[in-house]
């Protein structure tokens, strides 16, 4: 089993059909399918004859919010100091359980609001949880009333 199919079974597993994994052979067709809707992003460092630092640089360029880990062979500084410059939210070197941090990674951006919630207004994580949730559905409840006049 190759890493990206056995990475895209953990996240699965992990998630469920809630989270679309899509893999690329190319920037191009990496960038043709991102836009605004956009979340997350694994990108593979090494993709053949393009520099991935560039390819993340469109990536934002296209969905500035589009949160975007990379995914390395090696443990090589100047790249990470790179892809962190460029906007990458994290570096993961591929190996025994890489996709476990992926998935951790993924878990700590879609949580983030909760942690800000908590660290700003010295909250517990339960009450962090329920004003997120509530604001979430308060959200949801005004949209609606909005678009379904």
């Amino acid at each position: 089993m190759s890493a990206v199919s056995e990475l895209k079974e953990y996240l699965l597993k992990r998630f469920g059909k809630g989270i679309r994994i899509l893999t690329f052979n190319n920037g191009k067709s990496c960038l043709d399918k991102v836009d605004e809707y956009t979340n997350i992003v694994v990108l593979n460092n090494h993709i053949k004859g393009e520099n991935s630092v560039e390819v993340l640089k469109s990536i934002k360029e296209t969905n500035p919010d589009t949160e975007v880990i990379i995914l390395s062979e090696n443990n090589d500084v100047a790249s990470a100091i790179d892809a962190y410059r460029a906007g990458a939210k994290g570096l993961i070197i591929k190996g025994r359980g890489f996709g476990k941090k992926i998935g951790d990674r993924v878990v700590r951006i879609f949580t983030a609001p909760i942690r800000i919630i908590e660290r700003e207004l010295g909250l517990s994580e339960r009450i962090a949880v329920f004003i997120m949730s509530f604001l979430t559905i308060g959200l949801a409840v005004l949209l609606y009333f909005i678009f379904h006049k």
